[in-house]
């Protein structure tokens, strides 16, 4: 975009992109292939904890080639709605794809966060020929519809560092407790808080600024008021929204 059409940023704008980010299940990602031309696939998508951008590919795909031989590659989410698309938000974002090696800590977390969006993948994604791929964002342009453009830096869209951190040690147990012992908890979340239909929501993720919850194939995500720097401060959050959905009218 013409740099005399950026807008500045702000914490709504911020929010924004995030959300798009955080909530996005695929994405088109475009590699270059060995002739330089570039060349688009539809991509099953997560996010780690801070906000990086996952995909999950096979060594059989053109372009898990494409990024073994430049990492580099462009991101488009679109989630698109009623009316003319165009008149939608979406961001593009810039990124270089690094692979995730099995075995690890990372590794571990991703692989859960990823199955827990797609639980299809499952079938496959423990296949010797395929491969978590975090893409690490080196920029991005927002398109938040006509007459709406940014330009977000990479701290725009991902977490405090500290906060991911801090949270990655506990997401996992935070998860199940909360599907455990709060489960009316998730369906005031959803129901009255987000606005969705009755029925056994379930957590399956959280990061410093939300918590991801599913019901079947639906997913919602409820944003925290302000990021989240730890279990202490995330406890005390769940139960400020649980407070507030219960003030709600039903």
């Amino acid at each position: 975009m013409a740099k005399d059409v950026i807008q500045p940023m702000d914490d709504a704008v911020r929010a924004e992109a995030r959300a798009l980010l955080r909530e996005a299940r695929s994405a088109v990602l475009a590699t270059l292939g060995p002739d330089g031309h570039p060349s688009a696939s539809l991509v099953g998508l997560t996010t780690d904890i801070d906000g990086t951008p996952v995909i999950l590919i096979s060594k059989l795909a053109a372009h898990t080639g494409h990024l073994a031989g430049d990492p580099r590659a462009s991101l488009l989410i679109s989630p698109g709605g009623k009316g003319d698309p165009l008149a939608h938000a979406r961001i593009t974002l810039k990124v270089t794809a690094r692979q995730i090696a099995r075995g690890t800590e990372e590794g571990a977390r991703i692989r859960r966060r990823y199955l827990a969006r797609q639980p299809k993948a499952a079938l496959y994604a423990d296949f010797p020929d395929f491969a978590f791929v975090a893409l690490d964002i080196e920029g991005a342009s927002l398109n938040g519809g006509f007459g709406r453009a940014f330009a977000p830096t990479p701290a725009d869209l991902l977490s405090d560092p500290a906060h991911a951190a801090a949270l990655a040690e506990v997401e996992e147990s935070a998860v199940a407790h909360m599907n455990a012992d709060h489960a009316d908890a998730l369906g005031l979340y959803a129901t009255r808080l987000l606005g969705a239909k009755p029925g056994e929501w379930r957590a399956i993720g959280l990061d410093p600024e939300g918590l991801d919850m599913a019901l079947g194939g639906t997913g919602l995500r409820l944003p925290f008021p302000a990021s989240v720097d730890g279990p202490a401060a995330l406890r005390k959050t769940l139960a400020e929204l649980a407070a507030k959905a219960r003030s709600q009218a039903a």
